[in-house]
């Protein structure tokens, strides 16, 4: 995690304690890392012997896990630049190797002033220094040439030059087309570094695991502000939020062993009913699925959540909250859901039965979207209110008629029990009848899982969730993830702290030459 630098200790006492520390941690890490390399290796020899299915994926959790840590680490580097400079000072650096020299190159020269800034002077060139960075452009990869010509003043001999551009990883050789291409690879296409080191491989760009995972977490330090930023917008300043969450596998530090936290959503979205506030979708992740997260992570919330029967959330909807209750809507899909498997697993008539029913009032809303809330509320009033009565009533009729045990008696309680939350979208056009929106954010996470298979650390699975809040509000707001994310690297360094809401996806407008999805 990133410190404040205003909240370092000014004593020099207090200043070198803090850094023995967190290079005791810093060593830790590395001994880990090591161990875990000597382990691959070991595993990777072995492999070549066995036919083992169990041993290939032992050795994908051990790429994987060494990938969790490198990134940890340069995302706390990336965030502590006292301990950083001295780490860095206190080690002798390879040589860096040249960028490759088949990859086209891109010079960019950086002008310096006009007039010798101290006597006015004219000036006179006397050479240029020539900095170079990797990056991405969709399809291959550049070389970009800085170049930085120094001049000397004719009447005073004052040496004058451009300074030198800021890059969104510090020291680092990564472009930030580069940078947004890994974020993408990553959390939208779902490819592990490892892999993409594998892919970059051949294109003859050589780039170790460790250093995509040193970009990737410091890229995620260098964002941490807008995406707080956006969580504040959207939580803060919304009415109606979608809310669910899903499992993700955590692998515990020095065991091997994985638990399971959570990764939990919250979607604004006000299209299907012509809202004037942009899409967007939020993430967070927890080491457990306690009610005390959705409440901190909804702290200032108020108004409507729509989400399933998850008896965490409750806490939301009492009066005793702190800022009040929230109103609670139930999910019509999650009803439906239920009676559909035992349907499709025994063909019960009067499942068929109410599942036309339940088809019946999404009809009606197949009529009603993108009609503004109060064209809604009274075509809902009208024509969805007395067909949901009315299967509130076969439900009460049919409950009789099956084994209370059944799971066609199951799914019909769980609807009646959530009777009135169900009822609360025909009574306002703003709501949605199901919380798919919140569900089809999650999909990204489940698709990524499949791929990757857990998040290597829990600092690990909340850098997921702030790269999945980015990226897919970004596609909500239809952009393309990579060329926001590009063009926001480009310029967040330079960009005034007050108007960091310009870089937010539904204010972000492409400097020139930055690519826009249609």
């Amino acid at each position: 995690m990133a410190l404040d630098p205003a909240s370092l200790p000014d004593d020099v006492d207090a200043l070198k304690r803090l850094i023995v520390g967190l290079a005791r941690e810093a060593v830790h890490a590395s001994t880990l890392i090591e161990k875990l390399r000597g382990e691959l290796a070991r595993m990777k020899r072995a492999r070549f012997g066995t036919s083992s299915e169990k041993l290939g994926t032992r050795l994908e959790q051990l790429e994987l896990a060494i990938e969790a840590l490198e990134v940890d680490e340069a995302e706390r580097l990336a965030g502590t630049p006292v301990v950083a400079e001295a780490r860095e000072a206190a080690r002798l650096k390879p040589a860096r190797r040249d960028l490759p020299a088949h990859l086209p190159r891109e010079s960019v020269v950086h002008a310096g002033p006009c007039a010798c800034p101290a006597c006015g002077g004219s000036l006179r060139r006397i050479g240029e220094d020539v900095t170079e960075s990797l990056d991405y452009v969709p399809g291959r990869f550049k070389v970009v040439r800085h170049v930085r010509e120094a001049f000397a003043c004719r009447a005073c001999e004052q040496v004058v030059q451009a300074p030198a551009p800021h890059h969104a990883v510090p020291r680092g050789r990564a472009g930030p087309g580069l940078l947004a291409h890994i974020a993408v690879a990553k959390f939208d296409d779902h490819l592990p570094l490892y892999r993409q080191a594998e892919i970059y491989a051949r294109d003859g760009v050589d780039l170790a695991t460790s250093t995509l995972s040193g970009w990737l977490g410091a890229t995620a330090a260098t964002l941490q502000p807008l995406t707080e930023l956006l969580r504040r917008e959207v939580i803060g300043a919304s009415d109606v939020l979608h809310g669910d969450d899903t499992p993700i596998p955590v692998l515990a530090p020095g065991t091997g062993k994985t638990s399971t936290g959570r990764l939990w959503t919250y979607v604004r979205d006000e299209r299907p009913h012509g809202g004037a506030r942009p899409p967007a979708a939020v993430f967070f992740a927890s080491p457990d699925r306690r009610g005390e997260r959705p409440l901190a992570h909804l702290a200032a919330f108020s108004g409507v959540l729509v989400a399933d029967g998850y008896a965490g959330f409750n806490g939301l909807y009492e009066a005793g909250r702190v800022g009040g209750g929230l109103t609670e809507a139930g999910c019509w899909a999650h009803v439906r859901r239920k009676i559909f498997d035992v349907h499709a697993a025994t063909g019960s008539a009067l499942a068929a039965e109410a599942l036309e029913r339940i088809g019946a009032l999404y009809g009606v809303e197949r009529d009603l979207h993108g009609k503004p809330p109060d064209a809604r509320t009274r075509e809902r009033q009208t024509r969805s209110k007395p067909l949901a009565e009315a299967l509130k009533a076969f439900a009460e009729t049919s409950l009789a008629q099956v084994p209370g045990r059944s799971d066609l008696a199951k799914g019909l309680r769980y609807m009646l029990a959530r009777w009135p939350a169900l009822m609360r979208a025909f009574d306002d056009g703003r709501l949605a009848l199901d919380n798919n929106a919140a569900e089809r954010a999650l999909r990204c996470v489940a698709v990524g899982r499949k791929n990757y298979l857990f998040a290597g650390s829990e600092p690990g699975a909340e850098r997921a969730a702030a790269f999945y809040t980015l990226i897919e509000t970004a596609k909500m707001n239809g952009l393309d993830p990579e060329a926001y994310l590009r063009d926001v690297l480009t310029r967040i360094a330079d960009h005034p702290a007050k108007r960091l809401a310009d870089l937010l996806p539904w204010n972000w407008m492409p400097t020139s030459g930055a690519e826009q999805a249609a």
